[in-house]
């Protein structure tokens, strides 16, 4: 939940994450939602809602792999304690979202 309006959520998340990595990106701001995608397998989909709170922002990661897709789940075995990380990372981010510009 970020206590800010949702419309100014979604815009700071769209320049936040277009400002990333080289990444084909996915927008509507009609419906609040922007998808990026990468790599071999990774699409994030973030989702900016009216809440009475303000904005209720959610993050789905998806796996998009066109090939090859099995492998996925055995390569994300490597990646012990990124459930943790991806966490605290999106927990960072819903804090900066929140922040006076």
């Amino acid at each position: 939940m970020v206590a800010r309006p949702p419309a100014e959520v979604f815009e700071r998340l769209w320049r936040k994450l277009r400002g990333g990595y080289q990444m084909k990106m996915e927008v509507d701001r009609e419906r609040g939602f922007v998808a990026v995608q990468g790599g071999w397998w990774y699409r994030g989909e973030y989702r900016v809602t009216a809440d009475p709170a303000g904005a209720r922002v959610e993050h789905r990661v998806v796996n998009a792999a066109s090939r090859a897709r099995w492998g996925v789940p055995l390569a994300n075995r490597f990646f012990i304690g990124f459930r943790g990380a991806v966490a605290m990372g999106f927990a960072g981010l819903l804090d900066e979202l929140g922040t006076p510009e």
